[in-house]
């Protein structure tokens, strides 16, 4: 079970989601921008060669600390800082982007630091309409997906679905090296 960190942790089927629209690759180095519990590192750890998993939250970085030791996960790095402190001068292929606070300057960094494919995740509408404005700007927007997911649970002898917040995927493509 996933210690929980304020935020999340991101449930499974968005990050199936959200990892199939990002394109992991065995070969890949990914950054997970924002990563808090650490839940999308320790999936795409799975898959990828090596996560940077960048939070700004000493609490994030240590709950994601706790959950990748509980969960066996090797090829991580934590990095508690600013997405674009932590990524200036790496070499990534992908990111993975949870944490929109500084959303700009998040796909900024990805972007310098080489990521060829963004993913975000989103809750709020504004978040969404400033990505996707943010990534036309920049000519990288792919798309916009919106997911919603209700899991079921027993009531009075039956069944009931219960949803989960409704989540905006959004995908960019930047061309990059």
């Amino acid at each position: 079970m996933i210690k929980k960190c304020s935020g999340g942790p991101t449930k499974p089927e968005i990050i199936a989601i959200s990892l199939l629209k990002l394109q992991l690759q065995s070969t890949d180095t990914m950054a997970d921008i924002g990563c808090g519990s650490g839940a999308v590192t320790i999936e795409a750890a799975k898959i990828a060669q090596h996560i940077y998993a960048i939070d700004h939250r000493s609490t994030a970085i240590s709950t994601s600390e706790y959950n990748l030791k509980e969960c066996g996960i090797k090829n991580v790095t934590l990095i508690e800082d600013e997405a674009s402190i932590a990524l200036e001068g790496m070499k990534i292929d992908c990111a993975f982007i949870g944490g929109t606070r500084q959303i700009e300057d998040s796909i900024n960094a990805s972007i310098k630091a080489g990521a060829k494919r963004i993913v975000v995740n989103a809750v709020r509408i504004e978040t969404v309409a400033k990505t996707i404005q943010y990534m036309n700007s920049l000519n990288i927007f792919t798309e916009a997906v919106h997911v919603s997911i209700s899991k079921s649970y027993a009531l009075e002898g039956e069944t009931m679905f219960k949803p989960y917040n409704p989540v905006y995927i959004v995908t960019a493509a930047t061309g990059g090296t």
